[in-house]
């Protein structure tokens, strides 16, 4: 029987900065047309963690009752490590959903809107059938697209929608950054699983492009959120501040273009993590108050 401390480290704390970044800007981006709502960004708040954690364990069940997971490099795996049974994990991935879909019912409730049911619906389907499925679509490369659809735009701006009832440009700005900055995320961490993805037979984007151009393609993704920092002077001078979060992004940028590889690679998400919430916060503040 699996830990607390295996079961903490099963839900991969080092990704919840996916979860909490997303929702800080798009609250910020709330504040700046008045719309801010502090229980509707916590409950938002809920829902994104829910998810995250409740896919983070699925996908340990998922690979690990497929065998992906036997010769893994990076963080313990729950299943492929045997520590718990697959039957205990998946159970505790549906509880997290349950638990982000009765908070995103509330939401819906509050705001009226509806056809958010059917967004939060699609929601925790992608994160369901990111490894699970007889087709997994992380399996074919389309992983980096949904991260930066689910942690990008519908988590920024579907928090902006919520409570300021409308978006704007400024949102989809951050919803661009958010994207951009977790699709790095993830981009780091199948660079470093390469070598044992391409044997399981796991096609990912990174195994596709090859290790030379993902590390080109990681380098792109955490520029992107930097350039929109500049852009968004145009509206918001207080934008620019965003770049201090730069500095962050330096450590695990050299690792990934210095060629490090498998466990070499691990910081890279935690860090790449840290910059992405450091971004959100500067940049919510920013924003907000402006």
């Amino acid at each position: 029987m699996a830990t607390v401390a295996e079961w903490v480290q099963g839900a991969r704390v080092r990704t919840l900065p996916n979860s909490v970044a997303p929702v800080l800007v798009g609250a910020g981006a709330a504040a700046a047309l008045d719309g801010f709502s502090w229980w509707k960004s916590l409950l938002a708040l809920v829902v994104a963690l829910s998810l995250q954690v409740g896919v983070n364990y699925a996908n340990d069940y998922s690979d690990g009752v497929r065998g992906t997971d036997d010769n893994r490099v990076g963080p313990l795996r729950l299943v492929g490590s045997g520590v718990a049974t697959p039957s205990s994990v998946k159970l505790a991935a549906f509880a997290c959903f349950g638990i982000g879909a009765v908070a995103g019912l509330v939401l819906v409730i509050a705001s009226r809107q509806w056809w958010l049911l059917g967004v939060g619906a699609l929601c925790i389907a992608g994160a369901w059938f990111y490894t699970g499925g007889s087709k997994p679509y992380g399996y074919s490369g389309f992983g980096e697209v949904a991260v930066f659809l689910f942690f990008g735009l519908v988590a920024v701006l579907g928090t902006q929608y919520i409570q300021a009832g409308t978006v704007s440009w400024t949102g989809l700005a951050c919803a661009v950054s958010m994207g951009t900055f977790s699709a790095a995320v993830l981009v780091a961490n199948n660079l470093r699983d390469v070598p044992t993805d391409r044997v399981a037979g796991k096609t990912t984007l990174a195994v596709r492009l090859g290790e030379p151009r993902t590390r080109v393609l990681y380098a792109i993704l955490v520029a992107i959120p930097f350039l929109i920092s500049i852009v968004q002077v145009i509206q918001t001078p207080a934008a620019l501040a965003g770049l201090l979060a730069a500095v962050l992004i330096v450590a695990p940028l050299k690792l990934v273009l210095g060629k490090a590889t498998g466990p070499a690679l691990i910081p890279v998400l935690k860090q790449t993590g840290l910059a992405m919430l450091a971004w959100a916060v500067i940049t919510a503040l920013a924003v907000g108050l402006s």
